[in-house]
């Protein structure tokens, strides 16, 4: 049996400073910098994402992974920095962050400054029938929610997505005077964004209890002091308790015990630890004091790798998401051919449809509204990021969307050892007494 690296088929370490980049050329230091993007709401946001981050010099590649709204950007920091690159994505209205060690990503927040001010402006105007003059605020909050969809819009260059649609809807009600109903149109997207960002930080919570394993902080063995896990650098000793929780990856110098490592590898036995053994982030010392000689930074533990695995796995997209993903390309221009169908009705009709052009107008509009491809788009990817999720916290890994779907194929399955299906951990399920000589109460107290 191969090293637990092996087993969670984890990729090659990046290339370290100095390394030949493209051509030959030497480079800096590759560095894989993970952002949280709220803007990313289905994978129409994909390309758009790509589109502003690919360009830029010293950028190497760029994953998304829609349903936590992670953005891994893989870079040379001697070419570009971090602050470079949520600029980049900022400008265009994403609302782009750096993720902090151990964060679970997308966190809970109160809806955006854009969102409040829309829905407030929108409130006040309901009482025109009062003061007509308050009529003029429900177009004020159209325009005061609208900056982020125009910011995406223009971006991607004024394709046909979902906040073109959302524009073109807006414009046409304040053409048509119905500024109530443009009002409503971009709070209520405001607000669904907004819920939506509510949705996918339940679903990505619990990548939160995958670093949950590993403490927070760490003793120095030589010192005692306690310093925060991200500052312990490779070649630091850090002493480990029994009861305790190894904190980083590495090789025990000093002690020996016992070590359960069923949270990485499943097996239920107490694995003994000597010196020269090596021992695995998020695994329990049992029973001695050992001192490690850490071989990993946090951010490259084998925990952390077991995250970032999870994430990854999105990339490989299921039969079904492909699907999804090649029918809303042309999805979203046939709503608009629809649409526009249905407002050049009148003209059809003749006569008998040009007495009531608006109406007509009205319903394109509607329809432009309410057939907003991001839920269909996004409810295949949210799926099978929750069930590999799930797979994880209970110590499945698996590889990708496409595993997870032909999973439903298997017909017979062979499992090797205790700890694969059972958690080899046992409870007191009953007392029974035998004899009339002993009772239950002098028994048990």
């Amino acid at each position: 049996m191969g090293s637990v690296e092996e087993r969670l088929l984890l990729p090659p370490p990046p290339a370290r400073s100095g390394d030949a980049g493209a051509g030959g050329a030497k480079r800096g230091k590759w560095e894989k910098t993970y952002l949280d993007v709220l803007g990313v709401c289905c994978s129409a946001e994909v390309a758009l994402v790509e589109r502003l981050l690919k360009p830029i010099d010293g950028v190497r590649a760029v994953t998304v992974v829609v349903p936590s709204r992670t953005v891994i950007v893989e870079h040379d920091l001697a070419a570009v920095s971090q602050s470079h690159i949520v600029k980049a994505l900022n400008k265009a209205g994403l609302e782009a962050s750096v993720r902090a060690y151990g964060s679970s990503g997308v966190v809970g927040r109160w809806p955006s400054p854009y969102t409040v001010a829309s829905g407030a402006l929108l409130l006040a105007s309901l009482f025109a029938p009062l003061l007509p003059s308050l009529r003029w605020l429900a177009l004020t909050a159209a325009c005061a929610g609208a900056p982020p969809m125009v910011l995406r819009a223009l971006a991607a260059g004024l394709a046909l997505d979902i906040n073109a649609l959302m524009l073109v809807a807006v414009a046409g009600a304040a053409a048509l005077g119905d500024y109530a109903e443009a009002g409503a149109i971009v709070f209520l997207f405001t607000t669904a964004e907004w819920l939506e960002t509510l949705a996918c930080t339940k679903a990505s919570a619990g990548m939160s209890s995958l670093m949950s394993m590993v403490p927070p902080t760490v003793v120095l063995a030589q010192t005692g002091e306690v310093v925060g896990v991200r500052d312990v650098g490779v070649g630091a000793v850090v002493a480990v308790r029994a009861g305790e929780v190894v904190p980083v990856d590495g090789v025990v110098v000093d002690g020996q015990s016992e070590v359960d490592e069923s949270s990485l590898t499943g097996e239920s036995f107490p694995v003994p630890k000597q010196p020269q053994a090596e021992v695995w982030a998020g695994t329990m010392n049992l029973d001695g004091y050992i001192a490690v000689r850490t071989t990993a930074l946090a951010d490259n533990s084998t925990v952390a790798r077991m995250q970032r695995l999870v994430e990854a796995a999105q990339n490989s997209r299921s039969k079904t998401q492909r699907l999804v993903d090649s029918c809303a390309k042309y999805y979203t221009p046939a709503v608009v051919a629809v649409a526009a169908g249905v407002a050049l009705v009148p003209l059809l009709l003749g006569p008998r449809g040009a007495q009531d052009p608006k109406r007509w107008f009205q319903l394109a509009l509607v329809l432009l509204v309410s057939a907003c491809p991001c839920a269909l788009v996004l409810s295949t990817p949210v799926a099978t990021f929750c069930a590999l999720l799930r797979a994880a916290r209970m110590g499945v890994l698996i590889k990708g969307g496409d595993v997870l779907e032909s999973l439903g194929e298997i017909r017979v399955a062979a499992f090797d050892k205790t700890g694969t299906i059972t958690k080899g951990e046992f409870s007191v399920h009953g007392f029974h007494v035998v004899g009339d000589k002993v009772g239950m109460s002098q028994l048990l107290y």
